[in-house]
């Protein structure tokens, strides 16, 4: 039987913890990427993502302390990239096709200048169809470990040439 259109909530792993909605849209409702981009800018205030196999998370805003941290790591690689002046950065809002399909909005990226100049200004204004060279992940409260673990290690495979996973609650990257 095929999959119909489904949804599983994630139960929080803390009581005051956010939730993700995940729904698989494939094969009932297959949204074109502009369909896609369309439904994201009409609910800009969720994180909206979507895998390669068509299911899409959709996210509540971050508390306080996770967007205060995402600026700072945001600010840094800004700092950064405008030293080395190879390549350009890019916030949790800014979305890419990756070439296998999915739909990603890392917290934090930065893509070679190069890369970005083969894109048409035309059609910088929506999701880029690539993966970044740089992505930075940052663990909130209310994100499983083996989930951004799985979205780093879909990055890499994508073309990502350095990811960072960073976790403030066990000080690690």
């Amino acid at each position: 039987m095929p999959n119909v259109t489904t949804a599983r909530h994630r139960i929080p792993e803390q009581d005051n913890a956010e939730s993700s909605l995940f729904v698989r849209l494939q094969p009932a409702l297959c949204p074109s990427e502009e369909q896609f981009f369309e439904f994201c800018r009409l609910n800009d205030e969720l994180r909206i993502e979507r895998s390669a196999e068509g299911e899409v998370s959709i996210m509540p805003p971050v508390g306080w302390q996770t967007a205060e941290k995402n600026a700072e790591i945001t600010h840094q690689l800004r700092r950064w990239a405008i030293a080395d002046g190879t390549g350009q950065t890019a916030d949790s809002s800014a979305g890419y096709i990756l070439p296998d399909g999915a739909i990603r909005s890392p917290d934090a990226s930065w893509l070679r200048n190069d890369r970005l100049d083969s894109i048409p200004a035309d059609a910088r204004s929506r999701f880029l169809p690539l993966c970044p060279d740089f992505v930075i992940e940052l663990r909130s409260p209310t994100d499983r470990l083996a989930t951004l673990q799985a979205k780093l290690a879909e990055y890499l495979a994508n073309g990502a040439r350095l990811g960072w996973l960073i976790d403030p609650a066990s000080r690690q990257v």
